[in-house]
């Protein structure tokens, strides 16, 4: 795959990461580097698992005409882990991640549910999932951003995980990753409940009366609020981040009210790293007619993110 280049005269270098090549990353990433507005607004290099290059150092399409999920999995791990080596060494700035196949990745020999625990581990940082709308649209006042306080578990390993200490700790990344990312200087945070209505006093689930409303209350953010009203306040203006205590509540939202448009970052990190708000679309891989969209506002985001770093270093 030969993509368009940024010009290297111009902002912060941004490392891409293709994802499984066997789904929708090669040719979305292209097709982003195409727009104009992409290109002016970072390096953008593509990141092979041996480095970093202008052309993916492996036979993508060779990989997809294969077809071998455990190779592309393979793949799509090693240059994560190449993308991550790059930023911390201060050679790239921030990074862009295509969607990945998470059982690929297992069989990989990549044992993470995906993208977000497996930066975690290899920073060693504390971090959080957010999907962030990169604009209003007829139905916001203020883009929706949505974080995360448990991310890919079973359903039924969720009440375990949504701890009092696990919502303080996820409401302080947010909070962080608002001011420094951002540019929110007093961030209006609201929780998510976990139970429907809250629990409507214990009928139906103690937990947020138990769990939620006090680490709310050490964590100094707004709830627990019904998932059936949090969003829409936040949409209509009254918050700036809503935690969702698991992940399809959260991801549901977001994908309803931003979908194409919105971008996945990981707060906590000591770069950007941000990637589309979709999964590798494997059924319409090769066909070219892949939406680039949330691809460019990955990029965009990315690019913005660790131009604002730069600035106040």
């Amino acid at each position: 795959m030969k993509a368009a280049v940024a010009d290297t005269t111009r902002g912060p270098a941004i490392a891409v990461t293709l994802g499984d090549v066997r789904g929708i990353g090669p040719e979305i990433i292209e097709k982003a580097l195409a727009d104009d507005t992409v290109r002016a607004s970072a390096r953008f290099l593509l990141v092979g698992p041996s480095g970093t290059t202008l052309e993916v150092d492996e036979p993508v399409g060779e990989w997809r005409r294969d077809g071998n999920g455990a190779a592309a999995g393979a793949l799509a791990g090693r240059s994560i882990e190449r993308a991550v080596e790059l930023a911390l060494q201060g050679t790239v700035q921030g990074i862009v991640t295509a969607p990945l196949d998470k059982a690929a990745l297992l069989a990989g020999g990549y044992d993470y549910p995906g993208h977000t625990e497996m930066l975690a581990a290899l920073t060693r940082r504390r971090v959080a999932m957010m999907l962030a709308a990169t604009r209003p649209n007829e139905s916001m006042v203020n883009p929706l951003r949505v974080v995360l306080a448990t991310t890919h578990l079973p359903l039924r390993d969720v009440p375990a995980a949504v701890t009092e200490n696990a919502i303080v700790d996820v409401a302080a990344t947010t909070r962080t990753g608002l001011r420094e990312w951002f540019g929110i200087d007093a961030p209006r945070i609201a929780l998510c409940a976990l139970n429907p209505h809250a629990g409507d006093g214990g009928r139906f689930g103690r937990e947020d009366d138990e769990i939620l409303t006090p680490a709310a209350r050490r964590a100094e953010i707004a709830g627990p609020f019904p998932a059936d009203t949090v969003f829409v306040k936040a949409m209509r203006g009254a918050f700036d981040a809503v935690i969702a205590p698991y992940h399809d509540v959260g991801m549901t939202a977001i994908k309803v009210a931003s979908f194409g448009h919105a971008v996945n970052v990981t707060l906590g990190l000591p770069f950007p790293r941000c990637s589309p708000d979709h999964g590798t679309a494997l059924d319409i891989a090769g066909r070219g007619i892949a939406d680039p969209s949330s691809m460019i506002e990955a990029m965009l985001l990315a690019a913005r993110i660790a131009t604002g770093m730069s600035s106040r270093a």
